[in-house]
């Protein structure tokens, strides 16, 4: 399905947009063969590792080739665009109307632009984002209790150790009670990306640093790697709860497995059992990679659910189509059934499409209060 899509997106730039160009064939040709020398990326991906998830190029060549296969993508959308308004012109004025090369080639300006700063967006340090959440019945010791959530880092060739190393530096330096790490921490082997996620070995936080399983971890190895978090001092809540106690106030925290376990022989997702034994009437947070299941966790009585995956829908707009994918939750709180369900735009993202217009990564620190307290 991929190859079709792409396939079908190389037709149009061919003949809607280079072929009307008033230029030499040998420059037309030249242009088709690095539109589709770029739109091959995955392809080039799964030859470098064996998996279009981790491209093993040098990481200027890996930004290279999203900032290309941004541009096509992009300026395809805004051929469509164009084609769009030459059809009301048509019905309009009744005869042909075509668009001046001038037009042209400043489309593809502003897709090369767009794909520019997408790129930069998505590889920068993510910035701090602060939200509050009000929880009933949280108790009143736990009242300002922040935790820090980072999710999809997808360490690899385009994140590597110096990307990694900056943003613990950064996270150690909120002083936060708790993080937790909702998944899809790696794109790559355990021999590929050791050095690179070594840094998470000194992320700190009070009462220690969780993380969870995303799908991308079972692409990877998922014993292998839940193995190595360990090692690097990275708490495993898979499929388990744990009791946070201050000063006799109490608070649960939840975590399971990545929807993909269910094809897989690794433990499956069963939140009921989860919490069958968690303390009556006190919250629960739940981390839980994607999204989909929230309705599931708000009619057992979760008050808050931590998720990433979607990476925010990437580009404001097409974000829609992202949010289909994952029960209508792409970006930002929602409330389900009187739950909180918070999805992160992610601390980075897949570099098989690196590229972010209108949904920027995040640092996210939340802090808890009681429900009547905002």
């Amino acid at each position: 399905m991929p190859q079709l899509i792409f396939g079908l997106i190389y037709l149009l730039i061919l003949t809607r947009f280079l072929w009307p160009l008033q230029l030499p064939l040998s420059i037309k040709i030249v242009v088709a063969t690095l539109g589709l020398i770029a739109l091959q990326f995955h392809r080039w991906s799964k030859l470098s590792s064996g998996s279009v998830f981790s491209p093993e190029f040098p990481r200027p060549v890996v930004a290279l080739f999203n900032w290309a296969f941004g541009t096509i993508v992009l300026l395809a959308l805004l051929q469509l665009l164009l084609d769009t308004g030459l059809l009301f012109g048509m019905l309009i004025h009744g005869g042909i109307v075509s668009a001046p090369d001038g037009v042209r080639f400043g489309l593809a300006a502003l897709a090369a632009a767009a794909a520019a700063i997408g790129v930069h967006q998505a590889m920068r340090i993510p910035p701090l984002k602060d939200i509050q959440v009000g929880i009933r019945g949280l108790p009143r010791q736990f009242d300002g209790y922040t935790i820090l959530q980072l999710t999809d880092l997808h360490i690899s060739r385009l994140f590597p150790a110096s990307w990694a190393r900056t943003v613990v530096e950064r996270s150690n330096k909120l002083g936060v009670d708790l993080i937790a790490i909702t998944g899809d921490l790696i794109d790559g082997t355990l021999d590929a990306r050791r050095a690179d996620i070594e840094p998470l070995r000194n992320l700190k936080a009070t009462e220690g640093v969780y993380v969870i399983s995303g799908n991308h971890e079972y692409i990877f190895g998922y014993k292998t790697w839940m193995a190595h978090y360990a090692t690097l001092g990275l708490l495993s809540l898979e499929n388990r709860h744990i009791v946070l106690a201050r000063d006799g106030g109490k608070l649960v925290l939840a975590g399971i497995t990545d929807r993909a376990s269910g094809r897989t022989e690794h433990p499956v997702r069963d939140l009921a059992a989860i919490l069958e034994s968690a303390p009556k009437g006190v919250p629960v947070i739940l981390l839980d990679h994607q999204p989909s299941d929230a309705r599931h966790a708000a009619k057992l009585g979760v008050a808050l659910q931590l998720s990433g995956h979607t990476h925010g829908g990437l580009i404001l707009g097409i974000d829609r189509l992202v949010a289909r994918a994952n029960a209508g939750y792409v970006s930002g709180r929602y409330n389900v059934g009187g739950m909180t369900l918070y999805v992160n735009n992610g601390t980075a993202l897949w570099p098989g499409f690196a590229l972010r217009l209108g949904r920027p990564s995040e640092l996210t620190r939340i802090t808890l209060c009681q429900a009547d307290a905002i």
